[in-house]
């Protein structure tokens, strides 16, 4: 019949038409047959229902795909994103990254000057009216005094580290605990601190750079009356102990030592220079120019070396250090400085870390912070551990956790105001020491730290 109405043609169009929309009907008929199964009548009780229940499952469906498409693509996005940096900018691996690609000088090329070989080194340009020019600035600047309280000079402590990172990983993590303890006993104690990272003279490299550091912070702060230089491996084991300033009034230099060992045995550990008071006067910068020509890097510091291993009693042969040049010029010019230092041992302010930190136990049992001596020391000295270089003079591991204890055992005085305490001198983690009370300021400050009298401040009754 649709031979006759139409060409075969057009006949063989319609019937293949046909045919598919028998399909898609049958296909529309199975998609409603298992919607209604899942979605159908005996759930809703409608068809009008049904209807709303399909449009809602199929813009679920979407709902659910649109995110999951953008995910995608951020995801393509990303990876492309990384693949460009890691090629431009290298790789986001801190582990993997070389960081001497970073550790470059700056000024390269850039030629520093240079000091002329044939004339002495110094410091700095002389200065011999150092005690009236800090008087004159003192009295102009009556809001900057040099005493915070009646015997309560004004003190820096300043300590320091390498511009670079340590040179292995663990070091700057010491460093660290280190300055954070520092900081914990200046902060109790009323004291400035001043940390340093730069070389401020490349011939005072080593055991001397902190001596162009000093004589610059003591002309800076004239406000200053005593600087504490305290090396960045030693660490504060009795925060409660407060120096007793008015012992040192008729002395400039404190250092901890034995007189005996220094004028009459010229024993180079007579006294040690990791931890030392330093007085801001014309005194100091007149003993800091002849401590200062034995530093210079290279042949001076070579043969200055030599000349100490000869004249000082059992020092090893080594190239020029300070505290052995020290001892040098007090054993060999005691009438000129001898009058004005002041070797203490009476307390610790250098606490030789080996002869210490086993008997840490002994003196939490039996002694009490604010002692400061061999029953409760003041500074732990961590001298030939070098946590911060490749090697040291003694086993890393026993360095490391000595440290460690040092640490908890000067962090503990401080937890103890709030309440908690390390588990164990070995341990990182803490304890409760006290349940917490509604009243919190009944609470008794067992050491007096949280509120010590440098703190107080007289108000005017006007």
């Amino acid at each position: 019949m649709l031979d006759r109405v139409l060409s075969p043609r057009r006949a063989r169009q319609f019937q293949r038409l046909i045919r598919n929309g028998k399909l898609t009907l049958l296909c529309l008929f199975l998609t409603v047959i298992v919607l209604r199964g899942n979605l159908g009548a005996g759930k809703f009780g409608t068809p009008e229902k049904d209807l709303d229940d399909i449009r809602e499952t199929f813009s679920y469906i979407r709902r659910r795909s649109e995110p999951r498409r953008v995910l995608e693509e951020a995801e393509t996005d990303k990876k492309s994103s990384t693949s460009s940096d890691s090629t431009e900018n290298g790789s986001n691996n801190y582990a993997e990254f070389d960081i001497r690609k970073i550790l470059k000088d700056e000024d390269d090329g850039v030629e520093e000057f240079k000091r002329d070989p044939s004339q002495p080194y110094s410091l700095g340009p002389k200065i011999s009216d150092w005690d009236q020019q800090r008087g004159e600035w003192l009295k102009n600047n009556p809001n900057f005094p040099n005493f915070i309280a009646p015997n309560k000079p004004r003190v820096l402590l300043v300590t320091g580290s390498s511009p670079k990172p340590c040179e292995n990983p663990v070091g700057d993590h010491y460093l660290l605990k280190s300055i954070k303890n520092k900081i914990d006993y200046c902060r109790l104690h009323g004291i400035e601190i001043f940390y340093n990272m730069a070389l401020l003279d490349a011939e005072m490299a080593g055991f001397w750079a902190k001596l162009p550091l000093i004589r610059k912070l003591l002309l800076s702060h004239p406000e200053v009356e005593f600087l504490w230089w305290m090396d960045s491996d030693a660490m504060f084991t009795d925060m409660v102990f407060e120096v007793p300033w008015e012992r040192y009034k008729d002395h400039n230099f404190v250092m901890h030592g034995w007189n005996e060992m220094v004028y009459d045995q010229k024993n180079w550990i007579g006294l040690n220079t990791g931890s030392f008071l330093l007085r801001n006067c014309q005194w100091s910068l007149d003993i800091l120019d002849t401590w200062a020509p034995m530093g210079p890097k290279g042949r001076i510091r070579e043969e200055a070396g030599k000349l100490l291993t000869r004249e000082l009693k059992d020092r090893p042969v080594f190239e020029a250090d300070d505290q052995s040049a020290m001892v040098y010029i007090l054993a060999t010019q005691k009438e000129k400085w001898g009058d004005k230092v002041y070797l203490e041992n009476a307390y610790y302010l250098h606490g030789y870390w080996g002869i210490l930190v086993d008997r840490y136990e002994e003196m939490i049992e039996n002694y009490h912070p604010g002692l400061g001596d061999h029953r409760w020391p003041l500074v732990t000295h961590f001298v030939g551990c070098k946590p911060c270089g490749k090697f040291g003079d003694y086993p890393v591991e026993r360095c490391l956790k000595q440290m460690d204890r040092a640490f908890n055992m000067g962090d503990n005085q401080i937890l103890q105001m709030y309440g908690f305490t390390h588990k164990t001198l070995a341990s990182r983690r803490v304890k409760r020491t006290r349940n917490e009370t509604s009243n919190p300021l009944e609470v008794q400050d067992e050491h007096g730290l949280l509120h010590p009298s440098f703190k107080a401040v007289k108000v005017s009754s006007s």
